[in-house]
C-alpha cells in the first residue's frame, strides 16, 4: 500500500533527501545511513533524480530499497523536465506509482554539465509548472511537492516574478513547497511573509543542508547562488583542514 504524507499546521514533520550512490561502497554506506536516520521517525525520504535524467533508475531501485526495509514510510522521486519527452516524463511517473512511490518533487532542473542555459528537448516541457501540470491532470494520486527560493531564483528577473511563478505552480497542483538551502533564517522568514502576502497559502518547508565540509558547501552554494554569511565562512575557515572541527562549526 501505498503511503502519503500530508503536511500539517499542528505537527512536526522530518524528511531527509537521499542522493543515488555511485560505487558499491556508498551504497553500502548509503543504506547504513538510512537505518540510522529512520531512528528519527521521518514522515517523508526522498530521492534525487541525476541531472539529464542520469539516475532516473537508480532513483527509484534506492526507493524501492527504502520501502522493502521501511514499508511504512512515504516515499517521494524528485522528477526534472531535462531531457526527457512528455511521453518519458508520463513513462516514469507510471513506474514511480506502480513501485509505490506517493510524492513527486516536480521541478525543471538545472542544464546539463557543460550548458549554461536550460534547453528543452523536441516534445519536452519548458517549465516547472508544466510538469506540475500534468502530474494533476494525469496522475492525480501523487502529492506534488514544489520548489521555492528564499533567496530568489538565479534566472528570476526579479523577487516578484519569481514569487508570482512559485503562486503559479502552486496554483496548478503544487501540494507544497519545499526551499532551496539558505544560511541565513531572516531570508526564508522574508520569503514566507512575502508568499503569505501574495495568497500563496501551501505550507512551506525549509530545506536544510547540514554543513560537514566547507569546500563542498562553497561549491555547492556557488552552484545555486546560496548566501554564506560572513560568520559562517568565518567559524568555517577558523577550523580550517581540522575535519572534526569542520563538523562542529556546521553544526553549530
Amino acid at each position: 500500500m501505498t503511503q502519503q504524507v500530508s503536511y500539517a499546521r499542528e505537527s512536526f514533520d522530518l524528511s531527509f533527501e537521499l542522493f543515488p550512490p555511485k560505487t558499491a561502497e556508498s551504497e553500502a554506506m548509503l543504506w547504513q545511513t538510512v537505518d540510522e536516520l529512520m531512528g528519527f521517525e521521518p514522515t517523508l525520504i526522498t530521492c534525487t533524480y541525476g541531472a539529464g535524467g542520469s539516475t532516473q533508475t537508480k532513483t527509484l531501485e534506492v526507493l524501492d530499497g527504502v520501502l522493502a526495509r521501511y514499508p511504512t514510510v512515504a516515499v517521494a522521486s524528485h522528477l526534472t523536465c531535462v531531457g526527457r519527452t512528455t511521453d518519458q516524463l508520463r513513462e516514469y511517473l507510471r513506474e514511480a506509482q506502480q513501485r509505490g512511490v506517493s510524492s513527486i518533487v516536480a521541478l525543471r532542473g538545472d542544464p546539463p554539465q557543460g550548458e549554461t542555459a536550460f534547453t528543452p528537448i523536441a516534445n519536452g516541457l519548458h517549465y516547472a509548472v508544466e510538469l506540475v501540470a500534468l502530474i494533476k491532470q494525469e496522475f492525480p494520486e501523487f502529492r506534488i511537492l514544489i520548489a521555492g527560493y528564499p533567496e530568489t531564483h538565479q534566472e528570476a528577473v526579479s523577487p516578484e516574478a519569481d514569487l508570482e511563478h512559485l503562486k503559479e505552480k502552486c496554483n496548478a497542483g503544487g501540494d507544497t513547497i519545499v526551499t532551496q538551502l539558505f544560511y541565513d533564517n531572516s531570508d526564508f522568514f522574508r520569503f514566507r511573509d512575502h508568499c503569505s502576502s501574495i495568497g500563496i497559502t501551501k505550507p512551506i518547508i525549509p530545506g536544510l543542508m547540514p554543513v560537514t565540509n566547507f569546500k563542498q558547501i562553497q561549491r555547492i552554494a556557488t552552484l545555486c547562488k546560496a548566501r554564506l554569511p560572513n560568520s559562517f565562512t568565518q567559524a568555517l575557515e577558523k577550523a580550517g583542514d581540522d575535519v572534526d572541527a569542520q563538523f562542529e562549526a556546521g553544526v553549530d
